[in-house]
């Protein structure tokens, strides 16, 4: 039968004790959706008022926090829509868009990471040649690098795996991901596999960007009393951003992967939430506390 002609009906994992408990997911799960935009928005628009932020650094954060929006309503207002209605099926065409949006966000971040990690290693190593380097066209050719690149990876891999026959229509997992796609064919995933490679391959040179950059950072540091309180005042949240970040794609990837029926619904839960829960709160909320420029301005706007 050609399954290509029509969008097909996708069924997704049913959280556990969900009839009985489901009005405690959807209070939990609508509340951290609104705390996600709300913070987020709320540093977008501290940026955007005040001059003295409008800054390469706080121009990159900014985009930052827009794309832990983006990412983040790639996959609450489906779920929370499950939970109300208690069906918990998708299209193939509204599958692949949940999937490219979530992952694009993902790779998003990881780009947007690497520019903010340049950002500090021109700001702290070559301080004399920051504003010639980090020029207005220039922060606007990584901001559309750090946009492009991943949107531009994710969609080939959409294709791919959504342009082959279905064998099987469950996702065992909460949402939609590419991986748990290419797992309905009954099709080789060669394809899929090698170009997961070159994906792979090219964020991994991000990867060397980041490590690069922070080594020449922590060499700088150690000769300047002055290097090192700018260090601690704005690449300690970039190191955690970077660290939650890492070990929310390891989970996600571990899940997608490896994960079986052997392991227990709740873990399996964890690990295909952390992703789309912990990066979009984490970020405003480290980079609103560690960095006092934001810092300072958030509570003089509250304290108005």
């Amino acid at each position: 039968m050609d399954n290509m002609s029509y969008p097909l009906r996708l069924t997704l994992m049913v959280p556990k004790d969900s009839k009985s408990y489901w009005h405690i997911y959807f209070t939990s799960l609508l509340f951290i959706y609104l705390l996600i935009v709300s913070i987020n928005i709320r540093l977008v628009m501290v940026i955007i008022m005040q001059k003295a932020l409008h800054e390469p650094m706080y121009i990159f954060l900014c985009h930052l926090s827009v794309n832990g929006v983006y990412g983040a309503s790639g996959f609450y207002p489906k779920f929370l829509s499950d939970l109300i209605l208690d069906s918990y099926v998708i299209s193939s065409h509204m599958c692949a868009l949940q999937s490219f949006v979530i992952y694009s966000s993902l790779l998003c971040e990881f780009t947007i990471l690497t520019v903010m990690s340049y950002d500090r290693y021109v700001a702290i190593c070559k301080p004399l040649d920051y504003h010639s380097k980090l020029t207005k066209n220039t922060c606007v050719k990584l901001i559309l690098f750090s946009w492009i690149v991943p949107n531009f990876s994710v969609i080939p891999a959409a294709l791919i795996s959504n342009l082959r026959p279905f064998c099987k229509y469950h996702i065992d997992k909460l949402y939609c991901d590419n991986w748990s796609i290419v797992k309905l064919s009954c099709a080789s995933s060669f394809v899929n596999n090698i170009y997961g490679y070159i994906v792979a391959v090219i964020f991994c040179c991000c990867a060397v960007i980041i490590i690069v950059s922070y080594v020449k950072l922590i060499s700088a540091c150690k000769a300047s009393l002055e290097n090192r309180r700018k260090f601690w005042q704005t690449c300690l949240p970039h190191i955690l951003s970077l660290i939650n970040f890492t070990f929310a794609l390891l989970f996600d990837v571990m899940y997608s992967r490896y994960g079986s029926n052997d392991i227990p619904e709740s873990l399996r839960n964890f690990l295909a939430l952390e992703l789309v829960i912990v990066p979009p709160v984490f970020n405003p909320l480290i980079y609103g506390l560690n960095i006092r420029a934001v810092r300072n301005y958030s509570d003089h706007k509250l304290s108005d």
